[in-house]
């Protein structure tokens, strides 16, 4: 029986390698300290927005059910900036690693002010076309609230694709700094401007605007200096390199199509078990909270195995960037142990000061030791790997297979015990598990073929 070998140990120089285990930590720490606090900073603005009435925090979640849309693209963006940049850097060549930086520069600001322009002319005609006829009180809200947001959008990309080129570059610490002072200042903005000055929503969106201003100000600022790794200046010269351009799009737009599907597929879901009544909409809705807060930390692990295996595969080590996909698998799978340990403890108390009503609280519970049971067994071989494999530039399998386990397990399934055999919100992740088994068992066929290592980007 022929063996599967998950690298081959033998062509591996260890005395060379590109990262070392301190290294590794240095890059992948403070990404996940950055996703957990911007996780908490996001519950703790939420929080802050409610005591302004059901008008207000109603407006802020529809129009942020758009606004998560929008960003993903952005995130996308980002994404294709790190995997270019970080290739390039592997290979020396610094120079070209600085081009597409600029050439994303340009292509980010240009597509969000597009966006950002659309809409705010047509703000109210899109939330009356996405929304129909809600409240007065909320339509007029939502109105304000997109509009200042929708401002923000260019700042809130340039920000994305600056933290990207740091993080190509291996260092994750100071996008993390930045954001840990936006949201910082995000809260306090909140709360002069909600509390003090009572803006309500108006002042929400305001602080949100200005903290995303700070954010694109202070990382660009950042990166005129000539001792970055990646340098972004001269801004007024940079000119389209289209050949360039169509490379980052080619990385970023499947990727952009991957998380509009998952945004999209929530959307569907959320339809399905708006009909199962309210102590099963409120658990629910605790139990995506507390399974996202179970994951962050896994996620930034796999963000930080993009810069690994990026420079890996633009160096020409593909024995190497096999060898830190699996050691990632492993360091991400102890932190998942970990967080669903942390998470199921927390889940009574969580449940008990959020004053969930009884029947909530259970169906919370049972959703939530199901997660426990079968995360830690699927989830990290589910969407690891994929990092990798997307940092080689596979990204259009990963955008295929998504799509598929997004609408025919989540969605199709779900929908189905749902509506024909009358489950529960237990049937969301009944159908989420069978979209990480099934990821799972095809990312893994795919890392063992070895045909993600065989795509060219640059």
């Amino acid at each position: 029986m022929r063996k599967i070998r998950l690298y081959d140990a033998t062509k591996l120089d260890r005395e060379h390698m590109m990262f070392s285990n301190k290294q590794l930590l240095t890059l992948l720490l403070p990404i996940m300290v950055e996703q957990l606090l911007n996780s908490f900073m996001g519950m703790a603005d939420t929080m802050m927005v409610s005591n302004v009435g059901s008008a207000a925090i109603s407006a802020v979640s529809l129009v942020d059910s758009i606004n998560v849309l929008v960003i993903q693209v952005f995130t996308a963006l980002g994404a294709g900036a790190a995997i270019i940049c970080s290739q390039y850097l592997g290979r020396g060549d610094r120079e070209s690693s600085n081009e597409a930086a600029r050439q994303v520069t340009l292509s980010v600001l240009t597509i969000s002010t597009v966006l950002s322009v659309i809409c705010v002319v047509f703000r109210g005609s899109l939330l009356h076309l996405i929304f129909g006829q809600v409240e007065e009180a909320v339509m007029d809200n939502s109105v304000i609230y997109f509009l200042l947001t929708a401002i923000s959008f260019p700042f809130i990309a340039l920000f994305d694709a600056g933290g990207a080129f740091y993080r190509a570059a291996g260092n994750s610490r100071f996008p993390m700094m930045i954001s840990v002072l936006s949201n910082g200042l995000n809260i306090a903005g909140n709360a002069v401007l909600i509390f003090g000055l009572k803006m309500g929503v108006e002042g929400a969106a305001l602080s949100t605007l200005f903290s995303r201003i700070f954010c694109a100000v202070v990382i660009f600022w950042n990166l005129r200096k000539p001792d970055q790794v990646i340098v972004v200046n001269h801004y007024l010269k940079i000119r389209p390199n289209f050949p360039l351009i169509g490379k980052i799009l080619s990385i970023g737009i499947p990727s952009g199509i991957e998380n509009g599907m998952f945004q999209f597929g929530k959307l569907a879901i959320q339809s399905s078990v708006s009909t199962l009544g309210t102590a099963a909409i409120a658990a629910q809705a605790m139990t995506i909270i507390l399974e996202n807060l179970n994951g962050i930390g896994a996620i930034g692990i796999g963000i930080g195995l993009m810069t690994v295996v990026g420079q890996c595969i633009g160096a020409g080590k593909v024995e190497e960037a096999r060898y830190y996909m699996v050691k990632l698998c492993g360091y991400a799978e102890i932190v998942i142990l970990i967080s669903c340990a942390v998470v199921f403890l927390l889940t009574k108390p969580v449940t008990f000061l959020a004053g969930m009503e009884a029947e909530s609280a259970s169906l919370c519970m049972e959703m939530i030791i199901a997660i426990t049971i079968v995360k830690p067994i699927v989830w990290v071989l589910a969407f690891i790997p994929a990092y990798g494999m997307r940092a080689a530039g596979d990204v259009k399998f990963s955008m295929i297979l998504s799509s598929l386990t997004m609408w025919f397990c989540r969605v199709a399934l779900c929908v189905y015990l749902i509506r024909s055999c009358g489950f529960g919100p237990m049937a969301v992740w009944i159908g989420m598990f069978a979209d990480w088994t099934l990821r799972a068992i095809a990312f893994s066929v795919r890392y063992l073929s070895g045909r993600w290592s065989r795509i060219h980007v640059i």
